[in-house]
């Protein structure tokens, strides 16, 4: 055989494997979600005070996603994540607060509805924070087989309460255990994948509420931190311990001989608010800066994905629901329409991103929103005229009316506001801005209880 016909074979079976058809083997699939994690602490993004030896060989034995966009606070994201579908669509735009009446809307069909269609076993220990009102809000009337954890944020990593009143639970059921809740749901997530019925794939979602406040940790995870101190020593400790029950899960994984079937996606929520590390992007969590809304994220699956890349194309966790039901063999055909698009494409094969606009909205609905399209940024006003822009948090000193143009690529920190230098540019983003925030669920939340 000829060389040339030799190197184009092993380049066709290389490309092959990287793509690997839905029709074959289901993947065992495990979703990571790291509650309010700064996109800088980690090393994989450029983080030097905090050890995260765990995470970053899986993500520099993956691939890294460095322009993955989630919500800027915590309802929104995992909303954003189970259906597919933006805010404006969904209605959750800011957290579900203990006691609300409302929840995710109960028409939404959810990732875990569509990977259990597709024949898995769907299981989620961590943290919900999408509705517990009323039963058909909870986890397992929203696809999961299993559920294990807590409903709410800001719980105490201890006594696993919130306002002194318990928040812990299996399968809907009141559950009190000792133990820090790190540790509680990464031996969860273990005995899940140990345990793992041969016959079906494992869908295992594990959103932890670390690093999120309250800033609590024992204290043998601070003490290779001396020199910091107060909150930032404890943030610190508590993501050693995220660290480490990611190293667990891992662990699990191999012992359970199912490691090289497994893709593994790791991303954090939203951005962190002080005391965590944003760099080098602008501003912190509940803003619609991309410190606020870029979270640090990559996919690990051995023989699948490519180690040791970056993608730098956008993308949005709205994606993740056709991606991954896609990949599981799932049917995509359902009443409610996806915002988000199949990005396996350009993780395995280095394809552009399948967007052209990808929109980005604040906790105050669509009075706020931004756009992304290509490498430029454009933050706005949404439906309102006469709102105001929110003031950022960082000490950049920028003054904003009506809106402001980025360039990504050359000012990742949204330092230097373009507007006025390109505003055709800026006038066809509004322009488009605003067709995506056209008919947007008003401020408020989703359907509530009484509405089922």
């Amino acid at each position: 055989m000829q060389k040339p016909l030799l190197f184009f074979l092993c380049l066709l079976i290389t490309a092959t494997s990287f793509s690997q058809s839905p029709k074959t083997k289901q993947p065992n699939i495990i979703f990571l979600l790291v509650d309010d994690m700064g996109y800088g602490e980690c090393g994989f993004t450029g983080g030097k005070e905090i050890a995260t030896p765990q995470i970053d060989k899986l993500a520099n034995g993956g691939t890294i996603l460095q322009n993955h966009y989630v919500q800027p606070v915590c309802s929104p994201t995992r909303a954003a994540l189970l259906t597919g579908r933006y805010p404006t669509h969904t209605g959750v735009y800011n957290v579900v607060t203990p006691g609300a009446k409302w929840g995710m809307p109960l028409a939404e069909r959810t990732l875990a509805d569509a990977l259990r269609a597709a024949g898995y076993s769907t299981n989620i220990t961590g943290k919900w924070h999408l509705g517990e009102s009323d039963k058909a809000y909870q986890p397992n009337a929203r696809g999961f087989d299993h559920q294990y954890g807590f409903y709410y944020g800001n719980i105490d990593y201890f006594t696993h309460q919130r306002d002194n009143l318990p928040d812990w639970y299996r399968d809907g059921v009141p559950l009190k255990e000792e133990g820090y809740s790190t540790h509680l749901i990464a031996r969860e997530a273990c005995k899940i994948i140990e345990n793992k019925d041969p016959k079906k794939p494992l869908f295992l979602y594990v959103p932890f509420n670390g690093i999120h406040s309250p800033y609590q940790v024992p204290d043998v995870y601070m003490k290779p931190y001396p020199n910091l101190t107060g909150d930032r020593q404890k943030l610190a400790g508590m993501l050693a311990a995220v660290d480490e029950a990611i190293g667990q899960i891992i662990a699990s994984l191999d012992k359970a001989g199912i490691r090289d079937n497994t893709l593994i996606i790791f991303s954090s929520d939203n951005g962190a608010p002080p005391p965590g590390i944003n760099t080098p992007l602008r501003d912190f969590k509940a803003t619609i800066y991309e410190g606020g809304i870029r979270g640090a994220a990559f996919v690990n699956w051995p023989g699948h994905i490519p180690s040791g890349k970056t993608i730098t194309e956008p993308m949005h966790t709205v994606d993740w629901y056709p991606t991954l039901v896609h990949l599981a063999g799932g049917n995509l055909q359902q009443t409610l329409p996806l915002d988000g698009l199949d990005v396996w494409p350009m993780i395995t094969q280095s394809k552009p991103s399948p967007h052209d606009a990808i929109l980005m909205l604040s906790t105050h609905g669509p009075k706020e929103a931004a756009i992304r399209m290509g490498n430029w940024k454009l933050i706005a006003l949404g439906a309102d005229e006469n709102a105001t822009l929110p003031k950022p948090n960082s000490k950049v000193a920028l003054k904003y009316e009506t809106l402001a143009l980025f360039d990504l690529a050359n000012d990742p920190g949204e330092t230097k506001n373009l507007a006025s230098q390109f505003p055709e540019r800026a006038a066809a983003m509004r322009k488009k801005l605003a067709e995506m925030l056209k008919g947007a669920a008003p401020l408020g939340g989703g359907d509530t209880a009484d509405e089922k």
